[in-house]
C-alpha cells in the first residue's frame, strides 16, 4: 500500500533550530516539509514559524515525533495533545515512534498511533529507527499504512535494506544527518565530486540522497543562505558512476546508534 504522504526532496530538519524567524525564511524559500520532535524542544519554534510565515498550513507537510518514554498508549495520547499545543495546531500529517525502545510494544503502542489517526489529530503514522523484523511487525498490527521511515543515511551510512523495504511497500525513506554530522568534507569521494561540480561536499551529499529513488531528507540549517543551498543541491546532477561511487563508500559509521 503506497504512503498516503508525498514529501518533498528536501525538507527541513529543526532540532537545534531556535528561532521561528529560521522557520518563517525556510517557508518563504519554499520548504514545504518540516520536521520535529517532542524531544527536540522545537515545537513551538515550528508552530511559530508557521504562524509567522504567509504560506498556508494546508501546503506544509507538518511531522514531529513521540519519544521513546511516552510510548504507552496513554502517554501517546497524552504527549500528541501536547504536541499540538506546542504547534498551535489542530492536527499533524506524520507522527512518528521516535524509536521502537523503553515502552514502546508494538501490540501497546500501535493501535494507540492508529486510534490517534481515526480521531483526526494525525494525518499518518510514521516510524522511525527500526529494523527491517521491527517494520514487519509494525505493518502486521497497524491498520494504517506506514506513511514514512526516518533513518540515519549518509555516504559513511547507507542502510540499503531498509530503502529496499520502503521501495518494496511504497513509502518513502527520510534520511535524517544526510551530511554526516558535519564530516561531508571529510569524505574524499564527495570532496572530489564537488570539485568535479564546483559544489559543496554537503550539496552533493544531498544531491546523491535526493537521485535514489523513494528517498527524501531533511538536512538542519539555519542562516538563509545554507537553507537556500539546500534547497537548490536538489538540482545538482550527479552522474551515473559519481553516485555509484559514493555508493561504494565503506559504511560503517553509524553516528546515531540507540
Amino acid at each position: 500500500m503506497a504512503s498516503p504522504l508525498d514529501l518533498p526532496p528536501v525538507g527541513l530538519g529543526t532540532m537545534g533550530i531556535d528561532d521561528p524567524d529560521v522557520i518563517a525564511t525556510a517557508l518563504d524559500l519554499g520548504y514545504r516539509h518540516l520536521d520535529t520532535a517532542q524531544i527536540y524542544g522545537t515545537e513551538d519554534v515550528v508552530g511559530e514559524g508557521l504562524a509567522r510565515s504567509a504560506v498556508p498550513r494546508e501546503d506544509v507537510t507538518i511531522a514531529t515525533k513521540v519519544w521513546a518514554d511516552s510510548l504507552a498508549p496513554d502517554d501517546v495520547r497524552r504527549t500528541t495533545a501536547e504536541s499540538l499545543d506546542r504547534l498551535g495546531l489542530e492536527s499533524v500529517d506524520l507522527l512518528y515512534v521516535h524509536r521502537p525502545v523503553e515502552t514502546y510494544d508494538p501490540d501497546e503502542t500501535l493501535p494507540a498511533f492508529d486510534d490517534r489517526r481515526d480521531a483526526g489529530t494525525i494525518r499518518a503514522v510514521g516510524v522511525s529507527n527500526f529494523s527491517r523484523a521491527e517494520l514487519e511487525t509494525a505493518q502486521a498490527v497497524l491498520d494504517a499504512p506506514i506513511a514514512a521511515h526516518q533513518v540515519e543515511f549518509h555516504p559513511l551510512f547507507q542502510p540499503d535494506d531498509l530503502l529496499a523495504h520502503a521501495r518494496e511497500h511504497g513509502y518513502p525513506l527520510v534520511a535524517y544527518s544526510p551530511l554526516a554530522n558535519g564530516r561531508a568534507r571529510e569524505i574524499d569521494a564527495v570532496v572530489d565530486i564537488a570539485e568535479n561540480h564546483n559544489a559543496t561536499p554537503e550539496a552533493v551529499c544531498l544531491a546523491w540522497l535526493a537521485a535514489k529513488e523513494g528517498v527524501v531528507t531533511i538536512p538542519k540549517a539555519s542562516s538563509a543562505a545554507h537553507l537556500r543551498a539546500n534547497l537548490d543541491a536538489q538540482d545538482l546532477e550527479l552522474d551515473p558512476a559519481e553516485r555509484e561511487r559514493i555508493d561504494a563508500i565503506e559504511r560503517t559509521d553509524e553516528l546515531f546508534p540507540e
